[in-house]
């Protein structure tokens, strides 16, 4: 693609498609990409719904380059955001005094940096997580009278509806973001929201708009349906059978890219050290390695120096690697939005893909991992509910965030986003709540999505038509055949 004079790009009077060509080089718009960038223009609050590699980021990336003021855009991962910015930065050299990331990796001339460029109104749009936002270096910039907020992009906005391993409970903040900003601001500025996400049936649907507040909100929703990528669940008898049936996918698959996913760091390191004596080049993906390794590993994965990585769910938001054919979970994800992301890396070229995932047989007898996983999920989620119930009979009705967290660390914060989720807690300001309520009546989240995920592992009906139900399609479901799952070829 040729560069073109972004200096003029950013700052014309262009129709949306003339800025989609110049900046991305593609001629039309797929629906209804056109109709989500007309509604973040016109200022309007939105909630996005696409399958993953529907082109959610060009949705939020065209206005705010388009229109003066700053777009924030408020994202759970390091890789996510740096792989965003660097691929605009690559396409547009220009852009880099326009679009900035910023996060705790970052050198620290980078952030006091990206710092001086936010005092001064340079930029049009900022990628940083929920937890930046609410630092106080940012923060008090953000509240600058002169500097002018356009809106608040949430992407992969699941994030705030899934709990366990990856639960972060700054996203239950976010919902003040908005009116606390306005009040340091001009009468005449107004600032909208747009959540943006792959997965999210009926019920994240209504706690993401209940969450962030969104007011009157546009809903644009596509079913998760790919019909290039063939779903397939095999039950193994035996941890050896598992090892032997991954052998025969990786076999089956030479010099095409794949991943493999597991639900543990441990499992990760064990089964990648396993490979790696059978003579496959391969890696371990985990939240826990550094910084520097997880961007080496990313990198080696989309060159094709790793054909396939073994990771947990850390790895797979925003790495955008077209050619991948074959996705394997050596262990089911817990819940129907995890494996819909996980699954979604596979075939976003539009060519045929396989998405496989090993169960055990259902007694557990020979193998009762998978059963000891789910129980530990469940029991993990109860214990985080006891906790919470302790901590919030010792907390005063109104307080502040950051000292609940310093008493509590970590347990704190997780029991203010519980006592939020049951409706017992109202965040007056990001970082000062009130509570409603002294009786603490917390439920369960987990275990009715932990029972439809194992409905979908376990049933004989088409599995595209059981995803479709799940997330709030049930009129295309009652009729739907996808004929290239398993079931369907059976």
């Amino acid at each position: 693609m040729n560069q073109v004079d972004t200096s003029t790009v950013v700052t014309g009077n262009c129709h949306p498609q003339t800025y989609l060509q110049k900046l991305w080089g593609y001629r039309d718009f797929r629906p209804p990409q056109g109709e989500i960038i007309e509604c973040l223009l016109a200022g309007q609050d939105a909630l996005i719904i696409l399958p993953t590699g529907g082109g959610k980021s060009i949705c939020f990336q065209l206005p705010a380059l388009m229109q003066p003021g700053l777009t924030l855009v408020l994202s759970p991962l390091v890789a996510l955001m740096e792989n965003q910015v660097q691929e605009l930065w690559e396409r547009h050299p220009r852009l880099q005094s326009r679009v900035a990331v910023l996060h705790s990796q970052r050198s620290a001339q980078e952030r006091r940096q990206t710092l001086r460029a936010l005092e001064r109104g340079q930029l049009r749009m900022l990628y940083l997580s929920p937890e930046t936002l609410l630092s106080p270096p940012v923060w008090e910039r953000l509240c600058q009278p002169q500097l002018a907020i356009r809106r608040l992009v949430l992407d992969e906005a699941h994030c705030l509806t899934q709990w366990g391993e990856t639960f972060r409970p700054c996203y239950y903040r976010l919902g003040a973001v908005r009116s606390a900003l306005l009040a340091q601001k001009p009468p005449d500025q107004s600032i909208a929201i747009a959540a943006f996400t792959a997965t999210a049936d009926p019920t994240a649907q209504a706690t993401i708009q209940r969450i962030l507040q969104l007011q009157n909100p546009r809903i644009f929703r596509q079913n998760p349906y790919r019909p290039n990528l063939n779903l397939e669940v095999q039950v193994v008898w035996t941890p050896r059978q598992r090892r032997q049936r991954l052998l025969g996918v990786i076999r089956r698959h030479p010099h095409q890219s794949g991943l493999v996913y597991v639900r543990t760091r441990r499992d990760s390191e064990e089964l990648a050290a396993w490979l790696q004596q059978q003579g496959f080049a391969t890696a371990a993906y985990h939240a826990g390695l550094s910084a520097r390794d997880r961007r080496q590993i990313e990198q080696q994965w989309l060159t094709g120096q790793l054909p396939f990585v073994i990771c947990t769910c850390a790895f797979g938001m925003g790495i955008n690697k077209p050619d991948c054919r074959w996705v394997l979970h050596f262990h089911a994800p817990l819940l129907l939005s995890e494996y819909v992301q996980e699954v979604g890396r596979a075939g976003r070229d539009g060519k045929t893909a396989t998405a496989l995932t090993l169960i055990s047989e259902s007694t557990g007898w020979l193998d009762p991992a998978d059963k000891q996983r789910q129980q530990a999920f469940l029991a993990k989620e109860r214990s985080q509910q006891q906790k919470a119930q302790q901590i919030a009979r010792k907390l005063s009705p109104m307080g502040k965030a950051d000292m609940v967290q310093q008493q509590f660390r970590q347990d704190g914060a997780i029991a203010l986003a519980l006592l939020h989720s049951a409706g017992q807690l109202s965040w007056q300001t990001p970082f000062d709540y009130e509570i409603q309520s002294s009786t603490v009546k917390l439920t369960a989240t987990n275990a009715k999505a932990a029972a439809q995920m194992q409905h979908f592992l376990h049933s004989r009906n088409c599995r595209w038509a059981l995803l479709l139900a799940a997330f709030g399609f049930p009129t295309e479901a009652g009729t739907w055949r996808c004929g290239h799952c398993d079931n369907c070829r059976r």
